[in-house]
């Protein structure tokens, strides 16, 4: 009756299915544990295929149209001309063909694959689509496959903090006014459609704006684990909800959302798109699948009637950049949701918090994670001294428990009444040295996800060959160091009657070790402090028994 060693093997038996489980998700594969996604809306239209030539506009209802009125494929195919825009942050290219954003530079942030470039969000290209598109449906007006005409002005911000990108277009007397506003020390981007009815009828458009992308993944990223990268959509209702492309491929996306409080996103490892409407009133949110692995994520704001020689305006924001928690924050309500803590947000949000008020006094994220490591192993001192001192107990009695099992091992119901006499007469908790492993589960999953989702630790050095806090460790030390230290543990642990099962005590370390080969570093660092400081803990406590006896 050892509960901790049923625990350690139920801990290890979960770890090896989560791997198993990223790495069948990384090679294409099904997830196990993946949610079924609600069903698509009886009563919204299917998604429009991408075609060449530029389709007749549609009123929007005032049913969820889950974007089915938005226009499908690329801008017009007349080549435009590629406007690029120069701030402290970002370097984005917009093309007058459609006046859509088809490429985002962030110039703070350096490629996973080559260091010797910087990350390249949006792009538009043979090989790869992620672009931002907009314009107007509900009339015969221009949208994101109409020619623009772009007005002169500064490309760069130099010394100014903030620069403006206009754009016009004009078809059947409606003009269409695009502004993209630029400033300094963001990744938000201010974006405005102005509508001005020269036609002699009322018109009454909507705008739209949607990001669209690809399923491929992205150069660097690890097959060893799995990290979200697909739509993401924001209701006051409803709150925050990912979809998957694989679900958008089996029409399994979620009805269009109607809210006056919500936002869009596409979200990938570490970086993230998204938009936010600004206007007051009601707009829709949908998803929708354009065509073979592309897909849409966007927004449909209705501007109302506009009479003949009016103007009206919507205005929103897009945000293109880092999952940088406090950037996050500031961009809209919950916008945080994007960065994937997984099912252990609670636990997780508080852990990285405190991790950035000690990286504001240490300025090194790996003396971070190993002060934080001190702080939780002192949080849970208590119950670690209990565990030890119950652990102690147990291995001196260890001879007597052989003893016992040697002497009923052909009645088991005997076997476990003398053992509860033994922890009885020896006042022993068997429940004693698990309470603590159990604790420290979700820290550690908690601990995992924020070094997993945290762009902070993407490319942060801690010290000699640890450049980078987010990747394995090139030279595998900590691994194996974490490895001496788990067979270390075990043999300050009580020797498991059982043979076989202290050859897999035994056998453990070197399994954890062998899957911790390809964890962030990060997380095997703090690890690796968590189980020296145990070892002292231990080693002091089963002393303090010994000598007590």
């Amino acid at each position: 009756m050892d509960i901790k060693r049923t625990v350690l093997l139920v801990i290890f038996s979960l770890s090896l299915l989560m791997l198993w489980e990223n790495w069948t998700i990384s090679n294409g594969g099904p997830s196990m544990f993946a949610p079924e996604v609600a069903p698509i809306n009886a009563n919204a239209p299917a998604s429009t295929k991408s075609d060449a030539s530029v389709p007749q506009a549609t009123a929007v209802t005032t049913a969820a149209t889950s974007g089915a009125d938005v226009p499908a494929g690329p801008a017009t195919s007349t080549p435009g001309e590629k406007i690029t825009i120069t701030t402290d942050l970002l370097k984005a290219e917009i093309n007058t063909a459609g006046a859509e954003l088809t490429r985002i530079e962030l110039l703070q942030h350096k490629d996973s694959a080559d260091q010797s470039r910087n990350v390249v969000l949006m792009e538009s290209g043979a090989s790869r689509t992620y672009v931002g598109q907009s314009g107007l449906i509900g009339a015969n007006a221009p949208n994101h496959r109409s020619m623009f005409t772009v007005r002169p002005g500064t490309r760069s911000l130099d010394a100014a903090d903030s620069l403006q990108l206009v754009l016009d277009a004009e078809q059947d007397g409606v003009k269409l006014t695009k502004t993209y506003t630029f400033k300094r020390g963001e990744y938000e981007i201010g974006l405005t459609h102005e509508v001005t009815n020269g036609s002699a009828a009322a018109i009454t458009p909507s705008v739209y704006v949607q990001l669209v992308r690809d399923a491929s993944k992205l150069e660097g990223d690890s097959r060893f684990y799995s990290t979200f990268t697909g739509p993401a959509v924001y209701t006051d209702a409803e709150k925050f909800r990912k979809v998957n492309f694989e679900d958008l491929d089996k029409d399994k996306q979620p009805p269009a959302a109607q809210t006056d409080k919500g936002w869009i996103a596409m979200v990938q490892h570490y970086f993230v798109s998204a938009f936010l409407p600004l206007d007051q009133g009601t707009y829709e949110l949908f998803t929708r699948k354009i065509d073979d692995r592309l897909y849409a994520v966007g927004a449909i704001i209705k501007m109302g009637s506009i009479a003949p020689g009016s103007i009206a305006k919507s205005t929103g924001k897009l945000y293109t950049g880092p999952q940088e928690s406090a950037k996050l924050e500031k961009f809209a309500p919950d916008f945080d949701l994007v960065k994937d803590y997984g099912w252990l947000t609670l636990i997780a949000k508080p852990i990285f918090w405190l991790m950035e008020q000690i990286q504001k006094v240490l300025s090194n994220w790996g003396w971070t994670i190993i002060v934080l490591t001190i702080l939780i192993k002192l949080a849970f001192f208590p119950l670690s001294a209990a565990s030890y001192r119950s652990m102690a107990k147990m291995k001196l009695v260890t001879p007597k428990m052989t003893a016992i099992r040697e002497r009923h091992k052909g009645d088991p119901q005997q076997m476990n009444a003398a053992m509860m006499e033994l922890y009885k007469t020896e006042k022993i908790n068997p429940l004693g040295g698990c309470l603590p492993v159990i604790v420290q589960i979700p820290v550690f999953i908690a601990l995992y996800w924020v070094l997993l989702a945290s762009v902070e630790m993407r490319h942060a050095p801690w010290l000699g060959w640890i450049q980078d806090l987010a990747a394995p460790d090139p030279w595998y030390i900590l691994p194996v160091i974490m490895a001496v230290s788990m067979f270390v543990q075990t043999k300050l642990n009580p020797t498991p009657p059982d043979p076989i099962q202290a050859k897999v005590m035994l056998f453990m370390p070197i399994a954890f070790s062998v899957m911790f080969f390809f964890f962030p570093a990060g997380l095997v660092l703090y690890w690796v402090v968590n189980n020296l400081l145990s070892i002292a803990q231990q080693w002091v406590i089963t002393r303090q028994a010994e000598n007590a006896k």
